[in-house]
């Protein structure tokens, strides 16, 4: 079926490339939109500023479009350090040097994406259109960021309106009824700019490898419960009635559904597997706003300041059985259908004093309220004794808010020419809704050396925080409101060189110990803190394009994790890979076709059983290949592609029991105008 579905798709493809004139060579194709930078939270990244002295990598547009990436996770996961892995709930997650995604901050244009409930994303969520370029600073980040980026931040800045009017339109469609459509739409005239953009996702389901051995959980083919459908509304407006005043206004608007696919093993005797859970997400609908405002006074002076909002709705169902369509059996224990509702409120201030050959100095102020209601119903109360057990359900109403508070102050200089050193410092304030409170600080020193024109080293140390989330703390049977705070000292060294003409290496090696790290410990079904974590490797990037119209680009990142915890039972931590390597390539012909194509190997992550005393077992190494052809004509206005993820149908987990997409198949078109 796959290959003759290849056919069908190739041929078309093929007459139309044959049947237009060719054009000459254009290496990308030319951006009709800008950065927009108003909620930007870092306002430096020169190369003296304070994203010299530590490990910050971009995605760009280009790289977006040459991935073809149709969602966040998809963009980010060659980045060296970082790992997606999609488990249990069915939501790809972004770890970073072995933290989880409750340790990485995720910001669009500076308004906060993770969830108030427990601290993650959901990245699937997040499409690309909209996007000019991905900052992932990892660790070592400015304190201007505030608390809980323990691992890194995902800092997403958005595309504005150029002068006159632009626009694109795309749509896709793969196997199993996956279909996407997207547009943008921009412009700018005289003091305004403005960017809209759209998309809208409805696919089936994601193909199982033809490897996959049927369970009695899934027979295999179409994987069981992984539909998806996703809608999405984006615009930013600017107005900049002087050179002294920008203001900026940003709207999102996301809504879908969503099935989670079940474990597909249901065998007690395995102490590495969970019970199958039927899970659905029936409705999610979300909607995040900020307006900006930059004044660039004359003199020394800058401020800036910014009021953000971001609500999610989700109404989510566990079901009885896999026809998801009934949670009324008796004998079924914590089948449940509940609305959540998370909101995250807040403000920023930033003023910044420029005193050019001796430094920069930034100071900022900032509050977020997190709130979480839940409601609903949940078969969870036993009745009647001895023999079979038979539950009957309850209503449950929660409402949770906390408040955090910080305040910042960063300094950055460059005493000569060839020398950068940066000062930060950050004090956090949390306050629970009972009352409680509790305050700790972060710091940054860092500094880079120009040892030569073209050989940097850069070096710096941190400490970072986080705060519990509402679901550490209060969710009901495995919250502990004695959580303390999570925290972090980062330390990291590396070279860049650059080699010929657009040539460069870049060595980073990073030691991270963690205190108080909070995790969920199976056999007690409880959240508590262990006592110490350690996360060390080395991440190695090359990439050229001497050649102008060929890309190479490698990463490679070895990491090491251990539970240094007083009686562990654990070495290695679970699901931590040790070794990754990624490699990715594009050839541009002259008449307007590009090759595209992308390696990455995972390898040595362990888990454990779910009962003591532990067992560990090794997760099978995996390696995935994706091409992708795209062929421009009419001056590269109109673009054809056909592409193909997991080339040679790899049957792999990212979690145990847990099966991904084998291959993919996709053609599309898009058009600009």
């Amino acid at each position: 079926m796959k290959k003759g579905l290849i056919r069908i798709l190739i041929f078309p493809v093929i007459g139309i490339w044959l049947g237009f004139p060719q054009i000459g060579f254009s290496e990308t194709e030319t951006q009709q939109t800008a950065a927009y930078t108003l909620g930007e939270i870092v306002v430096t990244g020169e190369p003296v500023g304070v994203e010299s002295i530590g490990t910050v990598r971009e995605i760009t547009a280009g790289d977006i479009t040459r991935r073809h990436a149709r969602t966040l996770d998809q963009a980010l996961e060659l980045l060296p350090g970082l790992d997606v892995r999609t488990g249990t709930n069915g939501v790809p997650r972004v770890d970073l040097r072995g933290f989880r995604s409750r340790h990485v901050l995720l910001m669009l244009n500076g308004i906060p994406f993770n969830s108030a409930f427990d601290g993650q994303f959901d990245p699937s969520i997040i499409p690309v259109e909209n996007i000019a370029k991905i900052k992932v600073s990892y660790g070592n980040h400015s304190v201007l960021y505030g608390p809980n980026g323990l691992g890194g931040v995902i800092n997403i800045i958005t595309k504005k309106g150029t002068k006159g009017l632009q626009g694109s339109a795309k749509l896709e469609t793969g196997e199993r009824h996956r279909n996407l459509g997207s547009f943008r739409v921009s412009g700018a005239k005289n003091q305004f700019d403005a960017f809209v953009s759209g998309s809208v996702l409805d696919s089936d389901g994601f193909v199982l490898s033809d490897d996959f051995k049927p369970t009695s959980e899934e027979n295999g083919g179409l994987r069981e419960n992984s539909d998806n459908e996703n809608k999405n509304l984006f615009a930013n407006f600017g107005y900049s009635p002087n050179n002294i005043w920008k203001i900026g206004l940003v709207a999102n608007a996301t809504r879908g559904e969503f099935g989670k696919p079940p474990i597909t093993i249901n065998d007690k005797s395995d102490h590495f597997a969970s019970s199958p859970k039927y899970e659905r997400m029936d409705d999610y609908d979300s909607f995040s706003g900020q307006i900006s405002i930059n004044c660039d006074l004359p003199g020394p002076l800058g401020l800036r300041g910014w009021l953000f909002a971001n609500r999610l709705d989700e109404d989510e169902t566990r079901y009885d059985d896999n026809q998801y369509n009934s949670m009324d059996d008796s004998a079924v224990k914590n089948t449940y259908a509940k609305n959540n509702t998370t909101k995250i409120y807040g403000g920023t201030l930033q003023t910044s004093v420029d005193l050019q050959t001796n430094g920069l100095f930034i100071l900022a102020l900032s509050g977020e309220e997190h709130a979480f209601e839940s409601n609903g119903l949940i078969r969870d109360v036993k009745v009647g004794g001895g023999g079979a057990s038979t539950y009957t359900t309850r209503s449950f109403n929660e409402d949770r808010t906390v408040k955090v508070y910080s305040a910042a102050i960063e300094y950055e200089v460059s005493p000569f020419d060839r020398l950068g050193l940066v000062f930060g410092y950050s004090h956090h304030w949390f306050k629970k809704d009972t009352g409680d409170s509790n305050n700790d600080n972060s710091f940054l020193v860092g500094a880079h050396y120009d040892i030569f024109e073209n050989t940097r080293i850069r070096g710096s140390a941190a400490r970072k925080i986080r705060f519990p989330s509402i679901r550490q703390l209060y969710e009901e049977n495995t919250g502990n409101p004695n959580l303390t705070t999570e925290k972090s000292y980062n330390y990291e060294l590396g070279v860049e060189q650059q080699l010929l003409e657009r040539t460069t290496l870049s060595l980073t090696g990073f030691y991270i110990n963690v205190q108080d790290y909070i995790e969920k410990i199976d056999s007690i079904n409880t959240f508590e803190n262990n006592d110490e974590y350690r996360f060390q490797g080395v991440e190695l990037t090359a990439q050229t394009q001497y050649f102008k119209n060929l890309l190479l680009r490698a990463g490679y990142t070895f990491m090491d994790t251990k539970d240094k915890s007083p009686n562990t039972e654990k070495k290695e931590l679970q699901y931590r890979p040790k070794n990754k390597l990624t490699f990715e390539t594009q050839y541009v012909f002259g008449f307007g076709l590009s090759l595209y194509a992308s390696a990455m190997h995972v390898a040595d992550q362990y888990f454990y059983s779910r009962n003591t005393p532990l067992q560990k077992q090794k997760l099978n190494n995996y390696t995935l290949v994706d091409l992708k052809l795209n062929q421009a004509f009419l001056k590269k206005r109109l673009h054809i592609y056909l592409g193909v993820d997991n080339l040679f149908d790899r049957n792999y987990e990212e979690a145990y029991g847990f099966p991904q997409a084998g291959r993919t198949i996709y053609a599309g078109t898009e058009f600009h105008f």
